[in-house]
């Protein structure tokens, strides 16, 4: 692991956004691109890539966050092909690719066995203006905890995010259908608040308290979300960004992290299946997250 180029005794894993230069938690500045070095903090300088070069480079220069934006419009596109209107599920068509995939609880989870729900819910969206808003919140949050902890730690948390979300909203309306990349959104959310407070990272200057105090709000008091899905999620990427902090960085057990982050996506799943097992068959309403 490289040294921090200011504290050579310090192996750290995030680099400056814009020098490419190895910093620990002591000289990391959050920036909306990332994290910073003190010079380049101070001379506020243009971000710049590092190109990368020879030979098996394999994901080196993709950006799981634009990867995992792309796939959630182009199931979009093909949800509405399939007939979901637009403005949502209130119009008279509901499209096949929306009706097999959303989160409806106990009749197709426990009666049909349509476990995989639990996941391909959290790509559907119920409309344009809740995709919109699901994709700039991931474009935002996504980069910098990408950056922070690395793709492959940063797609486990996506994913074990995503099923603690699932487990939420079937925990708390196991009874309403649920679709949305909120829960998986929300634990990002929660996990890059876990880890920049572990790094020295102030949670209130970096903006970060605020945009979960919004979301708060918004989940609060507007109808028909997902509360379950949003706290579930939540609370998932807090528990995976500490298992990354605590145990892969500071125990230096990268793995281990790993399958901790993998165990709380099997507990939600285990979990959503056996909450959904234990409720009535009727479902109704819809819901977003």
């Amino acid at each position: 692991m490289a040294a921090c180029y200011r504290h050579p005794s310090r192996e750290t894993g995030v680099a400056c956004s814009s020098c490419g230069r190895a910093i620990c938690p002591d000289c990391m500045t959050p920036t909306p691109v990332g994290m910073r070095c003190p010079e380049c903090s101070r001379d506020r300088t243009r971000v710049r890539r590092v190109a990368s070069s020879g030979p098996g480079v394999g994901l080196a220069g993709v950006s799981m966050t634009h990867v995992l934006i792309a796939i959630n419009v182009l199931v979009f596109f093909a949800e509405t092909a399939t007939g979901t209107p637009l403005g949502g599920v209130s119009g008279a068509h509901v499209g096949t690719l929306y009706y097999d995939g959303a989160l409806i609880g106990p009749y197709y989870i426990t009666q049909h066995h349509e476990y995989y729900r639990m996941l391909t819910a959290a790509f559907l969206h119920d409309g344009l203006l809740h995709i919109l808003f699901n994709m700039v919140f991931l474009y935002l949050v996504g980069p910098s905890l990408e950056m922070a902890i690395g793709k492959v730690k940063f797609v486990v948390v996506y994913f074990a995010s995503l099923f603690a979300g699932s487990f939420g909203a079937l925990l708390f309306q196991p009874m309403s259908p649920t679709v949305g990349a909120s829960g998986a959104l929300f634990g990002l959310l929660g996990a890059l608040m876990v880890v920049a407070y572990y790094r020295g990272i102030s949670i209130w200057r970096s903006g970060l308290g605020i945009t979960l105090l919004i979301n708060v709000i918004f989940s609060l008091s507007v109808a028909g979300i997902s509360i379950g899905g949003h706290l579930g999620g939540l609370v998932g990427g807090a528990i995976c960004g500490w298992l990354i902090v605590q145990v892969g960085e500071r125990r230096r057990l990268p793995a281990a992290a790993i399958a901790g982050c993998a165990l709380v996506a099997a507990v939600g799943i285990v979990a959503g299946i056996a909450v959904a097992g234990n409720v009535g068959l009727t479902p109704n309403g819809i819901n977003l997250y």
